[in-house]
């Protein structure tokens, strides 16, 4: 007798018809989008098109205005008629803790050491002890080639060291999936590869990622899903073997192309 065939999974995150504008300007039209345990999804288009916006939405440091946001089966906000609810501020608190960001921009504290800006999190929101914040704050920057600088201060980093303990304060919140908005856009060329080798790292390990990116090399490296955004749309999805070759449209042609300039 064979073996009934395997049921899809659920998605850990589930986004429906997501809307979100500033002022007269709606930035989000209607966003679709499931991403499931595991998977590697990088969201690519031109600037403006609602990317960073998207992510912001899903963690809530941006309100969305419209649509479903499911994390792990909880609604964080859905539609009743023509009524837009969101969960109460600790469920949000509690699901971003589970699907931190990592910025284009770091968002280190200045005044505090790395070990410090990686025990932060654990401290405040998840109330770890300081031994425990302390002890997963060390085991994360040694995940990410960190820890002999673990008492030094953001300005005594190269940008490419920064990300990287940025992603090690991502990871000691022991997540789920890992929003990433532009990780390499802010660093300088010769400082990509090393935030790309612990991404590929994280790939290789299983973590579940969401990444927004103009780095074609890091998406065609791990992606497993590619979806390409314009005018705050997903207007189309694939494999990177399918959606960025010779044969994809011409309007992700013309963003390869500006990309890799």
């Amino acid at each position: 007798m064979n073996a009934s065939p395997a049921r899809p999974t659920a998605p850990v995150l589930l986004v429906r018809q997501l809307r979100k504008s500033y002022g007269n300007t709606t930035v989000l039209k209607g966003i679709d989008l499931a991403i499931r345990h595991g998977e590697i999804a990088c969201l690519i288009g031109p600037s403006g098109a609602g990317k960073s916006s998207l992510l912001r939405c899903i963690n809530f440091l941006e309100k969305p205005e419209a649509g479903e946001i499911t994390f792990f089966g909880e609604r964080l906000c859905s539609e009743d008629g023509n009524v837009f609810h969101t969960a109460p501020e600790r469920a949000l608190q509690a699901a971003r803790a589970r699907m931190p960001m990592v910025f284009q921009h770091f968002n280190l504290f200045s005044h505090r050491t790395v070990i410090e800006n990686v025990m932060e999190g654990q401290i405040v929101v998840l109330r770890r002890n300081k031994e425990e914040s302390r002890e997963r704050a060390r085991a994360c920057l040694a995940r990410v080639g960190m820890l002999d600088r673990a008492e030094f201060y953001p300005d005594q980093l190269s940008g490419g060291q920064k990300q990287r303990v940025a992603i090690a304060r991502a990871l000691a919140m022991s997540p789920a999936l890992i929003l990433f908005d532009e990780p390499t856009s802010a660093l300088d060329p010769g400082l990509v590869q090393e935030v790309q080798s612990v991404m590929r790292d994280l790939s290789a390990e299983g973590m579940t990622m969401l990444i927004v990116t103009h780095d074609m090399r890091l998406v065609k490296s791990i992606a497993t899903t590619v979806h390409f955004c314009a005018d705050g749309h997903i207007v189309e999805s694939g494999s990177p073997v399918h959606l960025l070759d010779e044969t994809s449209p011409g309007r992700i042609q013309t963003f390869m192309a500006a990309a890799a300039q």
